[in-house]
């Protein structure tokens, strides 16, 4: 059985084209118009499609430059952690989730960082239970956890920032001279934009063919629309303003329904 699944730029094109009528019909849309409407239909399957981004975990650590501008450069993150060559990077970001706790209270990685010295103390606990009974032997160990949660938000709270996708830049609220050091170690929750040209199977999602197609036909009447009314052989006329509201029609409603049906729900942020 023949793989006919859409795998590239030039397939989903030709595709939009033959759902309009080619070879039949003349497509008056020149291939660059195409490949333009192309990118507003993949932006905006990155932006609203579940299927068009992936949550991620870049980490990173702050420059000299970074110490000195204030802020941080998303093209000069890294890949998501763990994930190999066709990773998104940085420059994929569509949104950041969270900034993780960078706090000197419990990030220390050595023998006096305060969480290994509690869980040294209280393993046997953990394991036998408080002063050596079987009575609830984890439930303390998680008590303790949670409270050494509530001193790290009461003595060192959760930094908050700002991104836009506009400026590619991460503001930290906080003092870059005292708080954050060069080579401070960060971490970033984020959603990231798939290349289509490594994920290939973005190409074939159902919806965005539809939404493709129907941004082409609206170029086709917008091409057309200069020769409104003009009569053609056998006593037909041109009606690019009908084929341009036509899809206009179809465009809004598959709209509407990315947005009820395939947008991921809003990400809640405290800070």
């Amino acid at each position: 059985m023949p793989d006919n699944r859409i795998q590239s730029r030039e397939d989903l094109i030709e595709y939009a084209f033959r759902a309009l009528g080619k070879p039949v019909i003349d497509i008056n849309v020149d291939w660059q118009q195409a490949s333009d409407r192309l990118d507003d239909a993949l932006q905006l399957f990155a932006e609203r499609h579940f299927d068009g981004v992936i949550i991620g975990y870049l980490s990173y650590k702050v420059t000299e430059e970074d110490n000195a501008r204030k802020y941080i450069l998303t093209d000069n993150i890294g890949p998501i952690t763990g994930v190999t060559g066709d990773s998104p990077t940085g420059k994929d970001i569509v949104s950041i989730v969270r900034l993780f706790q960078y706090d000197p209270l419990s990030s220390s990685n050595n023998m006096f960082n305060i969480k290994y010295q509690w869980a040294l103390s209280d393993y046997f606990q953990i394991n036998r239970g408080l002063y050596g009974t079987q009575d609830l032997p984890i439930a303390n160990y998680d008590n303790a956890m949670r409270y050494i949660q509530l001193m790290n938000q009461y003595f060192s709270p959760e930094k908050t920032f700002q991104f836009t996708k506009s400026s590619n830049r991460i503001s930290i609220n906080t003092d870059w001279n005292t708080d954050l050091k060069v080579g401070q170690s960060l971490m970033f929750e984020a959603y990231l934009a798939l290349d289509p040209d490594k994920f290939t199977e973005i190409y074939n999602d159902r919806i965005l063919k539809k939404y493709f197609t129907q941004l082409i036909k609206r170029q086709w009447g917008i091409n057309l629309s200069k020769y409104e009314n003009i009569p053609l052989p056998g006593g037909g006329t041109l009606r690019g303003a009908a084929m341009v509201q036509e899809a206009q029609q179809e465009i809004d409603k598959i709209e509407a329904e990315i947005y009820t049906s395939f947008e991921g729900p809003p990400t809640f942020q405290m800070g």
